[in-house]
């Protein structure tokens, strides 16, 4: 008994010298590099675009570049904080940040926050407003992550597969509509879909779902004049281009001047306070404008390049909980791009989702980063990348 207790113990030892020198593996540099060279050109489109804004509104031209390189250096260091997070610490958070999430939603709907554009979103801190959607994309990612690996004989069943997971998102969507924040909660829907669908859903409970939110959608829509008056810009914004249509047809404007090469950095008129939200939700549009269609494929390629780490990190993963979140973080940032260039190109209906790494704003920025610095440790325990990299 005692040689079987001594070699289990031993064995023990092996696994564990094994497993601390997997995790002390080295980070996947390419993912890094791609996301500091992304995040610098979007503190440069940050300052082409908010510095007439900023002088006239701020008195200080670099107001808004000065800040959002503050929050860019505060972005690496949560960024670090995440590629160096012990996992076992991590996957102890996600009960605690959902429901620290779900009280910082509660906050923003109470007497304590400001109503911004007839929204309340943000929570002041100081001289900084926070906005905790930012960070309940990232807490129900860890959530739907835990859920997903660790209910896998019962993810097909509706009582028990399909309803928790379900009930905690439509409770999250419902707060951020309250807000109103109607493209945030289309977000998170769309991440617990994809997450859904990589757990292994039964396909008729994802279609069935599918229907009751495009019908929940469409009596949204009907219910609120300004919604449907948003849906039909969005299907002729012309037809009322100095109302309804007026951030569409400025953004195509901005990109149809644009042409191939743009106008040159910095020659944007548009951002001459002609398109709304310039250095934020449509910093694209001005990159578009002042770097034309190759500027645009060129971020669009580093975006793809980005993305295709993520991939390799989330394929490389042994442990079913670790892709999971892999995977649920990539979706995150993923989602942002889409949603974002749907909204600037005229796809989709105006919504406020900024432009992962590129926009103006802390919470977003902070947000990105705390996920690709959590891709990050994942890549230390990726198998099969570091070899055909």
């Amino acid at each position: 008994m005692k040689k079987n207790n001594f070699r289990q113990s031993k064995a023990a030892t092996v696994l564990s010298r094994v497993a601390e020198k997997t995790l002390s593996g080295s980070f996947d540099w390419w993912l890094f590099t791609l996301t500091v060279v992304i995040l610098s050109i979007g503190l440069i489109m940050v300052l082409s675009a908010s510095g007439i804004v900023a002088e006239i509104e701020n008195g200080d031209k670099y107001y808004f570049f000065k800040r959002q390189v503050a929050f860019a250096g505060v972005g690496l260091l949560a960024l670090w904080v995440a590629a160096l997070l012990p996992r076992n610490w991590l996957y102890k958070l996600q009960y605690p940040a959902l429901f620290l999430s779900l009280l910082l939603l509660l906050i923003t709907l109470s007497p304590l926050t400001p109503t911004i554009n007839g929204a309340k979103r943000w929570i002041p801190v100081g001289p900084f407003a926070v906005q905790p959607m930012e960070f309940v994309k990232v807490a129900m990612a860890l959530y739907l992550a835990y859920f997903m690996s660790a209910k896998q004989d019962l993810i097909k069943t509706f009582s028990r597969g399909v309803i928790p997971p379900f009930a905690v998102t439509g409770l999250f969507c419902f707060l951020l509509l309250l807000q109103p924040d109607f493209g945030s909660s289309v977000v998170l829907a769309m991440l617990l879909f994809l997450m859904c669908v990589a757990g292994g859903t039964r396909l008729i409970y994802l279609v069935f779902a599918m229907g009751l939110v495009g019908a929940g959608a469409v009596a949204l829509a009907i219910s609120s004049p300004y919604r449907m008056r948003r849906l039909l810009a969005f299907l002729d914004p012309f037809a009322d281009p100095s109302n309804t249509g007026y951030h569409l047809v400025q953004s195509l404007l901005a990109i149809g001047s644009g042409s191939f090469f743009g106008v040159g950095v910095g020659a944007s008129k548009q951002k001459m306070f002609y398109l709304p939200e310039a250095h934020n939700d449509f910093i694209m549009a001005v990159l578009g404008e002042e770097l034309g269609f190759v500027g645009v494929s060129v971020v669009m390629l580093l975006f793809s390049l980005l993305f295709w780490r993520c991939y390799r990190i989330t394929m490389g993963q042994r442990e079913l909980r670790d892709r999971f979140t892999a995977f649920g973080l990539t979706a995150i940032i993923a989602l942002g791009c889409v949603m974002n260039l749907a909204v600037v190109m005229g796809v989709a209906p105006p919504k406020g989702v900024p432009m992962p790494l590129m926009s103006y704003g802390g919470s977003n920025l902070l947000a990105t980063m705390t996920s690709i610095g959590l891709l990050l440790n994942f890549s230390r325990t990726a198998e099969g990348w570091k070899k055909s990299s």
